[in-house]
C-alpha cells in the first residue's frame, strides 16, 4: 500500500543546460525528489496550498501526499468503469483501456472550499465519464459529498481517447477536456470518418466534429456552489444556438489528454495526440501529427477533418475504398450521418506546434519516435516567492510541454507574437520515464508523474518533484 512507501529518496544533478541553451545562459542544476514511489496507473495531480499533493490513479483511488510524513495515504477509492483483462490483453475489441479516474483540480478556493474535482468513468450501466466534485476533509473524501457537475456520454463497445484533463483558469472556470471517443485502429492510421451503417465507434465525426456533443471537446463552465454549472460568454457556440452545446470552448479534438490554463493571462493549452500513418497517402491525407496548440478564444481545431498546419484529410469510402476531395479548412462540413449538429462548422485553426514520428525540420528539440504530446503548465517566475526550491527567472513566461514517449520535459518560449520560440530541453539529465503529468507547486518546483517504463500496470511509476538546487 501506498501508506508503507519509503521516505522521499532525492537525485541531485547538476549541470542540466542542454546544448540548445543561449551561451550567455548561466549554469543551472536541478534535483529530482521522489515522493511517491509505489503507485497504481497514476494519472493526473493538483498540489494544494498546503504543500500536500492530491494524485489520482486510473483504477479508482484518490491518493493525498503530506510533506510532514513524507508518504501518501487513501482519501477514497471510486468503482470505476474499466476492463482490466482486456487493458492486459491488449484487445482494442473488448473495452476501454483508458477510461477510468483520469483527471483531478483542487477548488480555486481551496481550502476555504474544500473541493476536488474528478473526471472519472463510473461502473454500472449508464455509459458516461463524470465530473464530479468531492469534499476533501483533513485527507479523507467523503463519498457521499459528491456532487454531480457534469456528465459526458460515451459508448463503451471499444476504446479509445477519453481525455479526461480539469484545470481552472484565474476567472474560476472550469475546462475540462474530452477524447474523440472512437476506435483509430481500422482506418489504416489516418482519420476514423467511417460513415458505414453499424460504424458509429469509428467515426470521430460524430463526436469531435459534431457541435452538439460533448466529446472531441474542450470545455468550459464555471461550477456554482450547489454543484451546478453555468456558462461563461465567450464559449464557441452562444447559448441557444440551435443544435449545439454551449459548454463548447474547443472543438476538433482527437485526444487533448493534458491541458493546462495560465490563471494569469487566460491561455489554455493543451497537448493533442495524433493519429499513426507514418507516411502521406494520396486520397487519403498526412502522415500522423502531435500537437500542442494554445489559444485564448473559442474555436475549431479540425479533427477529424484536418490535423497540424491545417493539413487536409480526403472524404473516404470505407465500403468501397475510394476517396473523394480533400475538406477545405476554410468552409469545413460534416456531412455524417450521425452529426447531430450544424453541417457547417467554424473556419479550422491551425495547430500552434505540431511534429511527426520523424524529425521535425520546424522543431528540431522534439527528437523523434513514438509520440504522445502533452501540455503542462506556463512558468511565472516571483521575485517575492522566499522558495529556495523555485525554478529560476530564466524559465518565466515559458510553457513546460512533455511528450510520454519521449521521456522529455521541454521549456517552449513564446515570441512577443505568441508563436513558439525558442525550445530546449528542461533539466535533461534528470532520467524520466514516461512523464503523464506537469503541475507547478506554490512553492514555484514542478511536480511530475513518471507512469513508469512500459505501456501500463508499472512498478517504476512513482510522483516527484523537480526543483532548483539552491546556490551555495
Amino acid at each position: 500500500m501506498l501508506a508503507l512507501a519509503a521516505r522521499a529518496l532525492v537525485v541531485i544533478v547538476l549541470g542540466l543546460l542542454g546544448p540548445s541553451a543561449t551561451p550567455a545562459r548561466s549554469r543551472e542544476a536541478f534535483r529530482k525528489t521522489v515522493l511517491e514511489a509505489l503507485c497504481d496507473n497514476p494519472m493526473e495531480l493538483a498540489p494544494l496550498p498546503d504543500g500536500r499533493v492530491v494524485f489520482v490513479e486510473r483504477f479508482g483511488a484518490v491518493r493525498v501526499w503530506r510533506p510532514d510524513t513524507q508518504r501518501s495515504v487513501l482519501a477514497a477509492r471510486l468503482p470505476v468503469h474499466g476492463n482490466l483483462n482486456a487493458i492486459n490483453a491488449r484487445q482494442p475489441d473488448k473495452g476501454s483501456w483508458e477510461a477510468g479516474l483520469i483527471g483531478v483540480a483542487a477548488d480555486p478556493g481551496f481550502p476555504a472550499n474544500p473541493w476536488l474535482y474528478l473526471y472519472w468513468s463510473p461502473a454500472g450501466d449508464t455509459p458516461e465519464n463524470r465530473v464530479s466534485r468531492f469534499t476533501l476533509v483533513q485527507d479523507q473524501i467523503d463519498l457521499a459529498s459528491e456532487k454531480v457537475v457534469l456528465r459526458v456520454p460515451v459508448q463503451r463497445e471499444v476504446c479509445c481517447h477519453e481525455a479526461g484533463s480539469l484545470a481552472f483558469d484565474g476567472n474560476g472556470n472550469l475546462f475540462v477536456s474530452t477524447g474523440d471517443n472512437t476506435n483509430p485502429f481500422e482506418s489504416e492510421g489516418y482519420n476514423p470518418a467511417d460513415f458505414r451503417d453499424g460504424r458509429h465507434p469509428f467515426d470521430a465525426a460524430r463526436s469531435s466534429g459534431n457541435a452538439n456533443d460533448l466529446r472531441g471537446k474542450i470545455l468550459r463552465i464555471h461550477p456554482e456552489p450547489d454543484g451546478s454549472y453555468s456558462v461563461p460568454a465567450g464559449n464557441l457556440f452562444p447559448k441557444g444556438t440551435p443544435n449545439t452545446r454551449p459548454e463548447i470552448f474547443v472543438m476538433g479534438c482527437r485526444n487533448p489528454f493534458r491541458i493546462s490554463v495560465d490563471p494569469r493571462t487566460g491561455i489554455l493549452s493543451w497537448g493533442e495526440v495524433g493519429p499513426d500513418a507514418r507516411e502521406p497517402r494520396p486520397g487519403r491525407g498526412p502522415a500522423g501529427f502531435d500537437e500542442v496548440n494554445r489559444t485564448r478564444t473559442a474555436g475549431n481545431f479540425g479533427w477529424p477533418f484536418f490535423i497540424a498546419d491545417n493539413k487536409p484529410y480526403h472524404a473516404h469510402d470505407f465500403a468501397t475504398g475510394t476517396s473523394g476531395d480533400a475538406w477545405d479548412p476554410a468552409r469545413p462540413v460534416n456531412p455524417s450521418p450521425r452529426n447531430t449538429g450544424p453541417r457547417e462548422l467554424p473556419p479550422a485553426r491551425p495547430a500552434w506546434l505540431f511534429y511527426p514520428y520523424s524529425p521535425s525540420t520546424r522543431f528540431p528539440a522534439v527528437g523523434s519516435g513514438g509520440r504522445t504530446a502533452c501540455a503542462g503548465p506556463v512558468y511565472h517566475f516571483s521575485p517575492d516567492l522566499k522558495s529556495p526550491i523555485k525554478l529560476p527567472r530564466s524559465f518565466d513566461g515559458c510553457l513546460f510541454i512533455h511528450d510520454w514517449e519521449r521521456h522529455w520535459i521541454l521549456a517552449v518560449h513564446p515570441t512577443p507574437e505568441g508563436q513558439p520560440g525558442r525550445v530546449e530541453r528542461f533539466a535533461p539529465n534528470i532520467p524520466l520515464k514516461r512523464p503523464v503529468e506537469l503541475e507547478l507547486g506554490p512553492d514555484g518546483a514542478l511536480y511530475v508523474i513518471e507512469f513508469g517504463s512500459g505501456w501500463e500496470n508499472n512498478k517504476d511509476c512513482q510522483v516527484v518533484r523537480i526543483e532548483a538546487v539552491p546556490a551555495p
